[in-house]
């Protein structure tokens, strides 16, 4: 039996968030590396490797006949979450894309509405926008966590279907809700990190002349407040 190269801590942040004899459906699997270790951990007990890409599936699928899991763990190739109801997940577990995707692939995949279904998503990109469709689609989300990983810091949702739609605020839909939060320091980094490239933006739209900076100075004045009552810089 090989032993497949273990996921790094950015995809190890998915591990707080599974339920016990859980069921994970990954979706943009690569080389299969995240359902190897989770199942080969005890962490899930089965698994799908889903990946629009031929190549990396068949890489997948080979990582998995080595490990001994080819009957825990099944592959698929596929676009999103089409198709993937039929082994009936219980986690999905989708990272190493945009936010924007990520929500565009929810959205197609009715079946992942039911509080039986748990989502563990990471973008890595326009998260406010993936928190956004998630809590005006009737999503509450129940944690998150930040990972750091060649110098970059990862935001890692749980989500799971409520039902209800609700409005989320601006710079909670960027940097998540503070009580959500497991790692302070990180929490500080990250909003130190969104603070600069926000100026960043307002000074490009001002040079611009023709530009409305007014939401983004609003989020800016609320990020730099959050940061000032963590106690980061003023």
């Amino acid at each position: 039996m090989s032993n497949p190269k273990n996921p790094d801590a950015r995809l190890l942040s998915a591990v707080p968030y599974l339920l016990p004899h859980a069921a994970v459906a990954d979706i943009g699997t690569d080389h299969g590396y995240l359902p190897i270790y989770l199942v080969g951990q005890g962490l899930a007990d089965r698994a799908i490797a889903c990946d629009i890409r031929p190549g990396p599936l068949s890489s997948a699928k080979e990582n998995i006949r080595l490990a001994g899991m080819a009957e825990r763990i099944q592959t698929l190739l596929t676009d999103g979450l089409h198709g993937v109801e039929q082994f009936a997940p219980d986690h999905i577990l989708i990272f190493g894309m945009g936010g924007e995707l990520i929500a565009k692939i929810l959205s197609e995949a009715a079946w992942v509405q039911s509080p039986s279904v748990r989502l563990i998503l990471q973008p890595m990109s326009r998260a406010e926008v993936l928190r956004r469709y998630l809590s005006e689609s009737g999503f509450a989300i129940l944690g998150e966590s930040l990972s750091r990983a060649d110098g970059r810091i990862y935001q890692t949702i749980c989500a799971m279907w409520q039902g209800s739609p609700a409005i989320m605020e601006s710079i909670d839909c960027h940097v998540g809700k503070q009580e959500l939060q497991t790692d302070r320091s990180l929490y500080k980094l990250l909003i130190e990190q969104k603070i600069k490239t926000l100026q960043k933006i307002i000074r490009g739209k001002e040079r611009a002349a023709n530009e409305d900076v007014t939401a983004d100075r609003a989020l800016l004045n609320a990020l730099t407040e959050r940061l000032c009552k963590l106690g980061g810089a003023k």
